[in-house]
């Protein structure tokens, strides 16, 4: 396989960032086959920020305001929200999430994430779970990064119907399906 150039090598970084913002340095450097430090030294010549910083970014971009419980409420930091559409958050995996022994998150926490983010979808003073189907598909570790999406599938006669999905290096983990009760001012 032939060796990328430098020029090259930051084109692909910046299509990949703009692609997936959530990527590391570390995601990257293994992508690439360089060291970390390259990748560093790639995205200060780009005027890539680090990882924290393109969040924030992301997050200001694409942000309406949740209605359904305090922001403080929610598992994991929302970076999108587009109420009644889409919601994304993400939840960096740490020893307060996971049992003692074996370094693995408890499913309750990636359900949390799930629920929660379905919860704030919802344009409406109250949100309730009324039921979900879900599913753990691989484990989750210390130190992992769960990306989930939620998205309104349904909305009709105070019931919101929405997918979930949560991945960790873009390797689905968790699914969902939810049905959310809501109040529903003036609708029948």
């Amino acid at each position: 396989m032939k060796r990328m150039t430098k020029i090259e090598r930051q084109n692909q970084l910046v299509s990949k960032l703009r692609d997936n913002p959530f990527l590391t340095d570390e995601d990257l450097s293994e992508a690439f086959g360089v060291s970390i430090q390259t990748i560093r030294l790639d995205r200060l010549e780009q005027n890539i920020p680090e990882l924290r910083e393109r969040i924030r970014g992301v997050a200001v971009q694409h942000h309406d305001e949740v209605k359904a419980l305090p922001l403080d409420e929610v598992i994991g930091e929302i970076i999108e929200l587009q109420l009644d559409k889409v919601a994304i958050s993400i939840l960096d995996i740490q020893e307060e999430h996971v049992f003692h022994r074996n370094q693995i998150a408890r499913g309750h926490i990636l359900f949390a994430q799930a629920n929660s983010l379905c919860v704030a979808l919802i344009d409406d003073e109250l949100a309730l779970t009324a039921s979900s189907e879900v599913k753990f598909i691989k484990p989750v570790k210390l130190g992992d990064r769960v990306v989930t999406k939620a998205v309104l599938k349904e909305k009709r006669k105070k019931r919101a119907t929405i997918e979930v999905e949560s991945s960790v290096q873009q390797q689905r983990i968790f699914t969902g399906k939810f049905v959310m009760y809501y109040f529903g001012k003036g609708e029948e």
